[in-house]
Parts: structure tokens; sequence; C-alpha cells
């Protein structure tokens, strides 16, 4: 549950991501199969036509799609080099 509670945190904060993961994305740094890796993951799961929890279930049917998301960009922040995560304040979370 500590977990839930975590990702949708993360996920409430979206918006101080987005200069990282500009930045992520056209780094130098970050090597090419991760940036790769990266946009498949998000990609793939949103332009995949099943969903774990269908939409029409109201809040339940996007909480997977966030849950998803907050997985993929957690994944991101790990990867990612210390240099940027330091730029951004990441480095602590």
């Amino acid at each position: 549950m500590l977990k839930l509670f975590k990702r949708l945190r993360f996920i409430l904060k979206f918006w101080r991501f987005l200069p990282f993961l500009l930045d992520y994305f056209i780094s130098k740094e970050v090597n090419l199969k991760e940036k790769l890796l990266s946009i498949a993951l998000i990609a793939g799961y949103f332009i995949m036509p099943l969903d774990i929890i269908p939409d029409f279930l109201s809040f339940f049917g996007v909480l997977d799609d966030i849950m998803v998301a907050s997985f993929v960009l957690q994944r991101i922040v790990r990867k990612a080099p210390s240099s940027l995560k330091e730029k951004h304040g990441l480095d602590k979370d």
C-alpha cells in the first residue's frame, strides 16, 4: 500500500519531471538503448488496445494507466545519470 501512495505522489508531481525528461532524452550521457527502451515502454502501453483494467470502470480504469506511467517514469529516473538527477533535484527521491 505504501508503494501505491509513493507512485500517486510521484504522478501528482509530474509537472516537475518535464524538464528532467527533456534533458534525459537529449543528454549524451544517456545510452541510446535506454532512451529507446523508455520510449517503447511508454508508447507500447498507450498503443496497446488492451488495458489491465478497462477505462469504463471510472477511477479504477484510469488508475492502472497512472500506475504504469509512474512505473515507467520511476524507471527512467533510476536509470538516469547522477548528474541529471542532481541538476533536477531528484537524487533524494
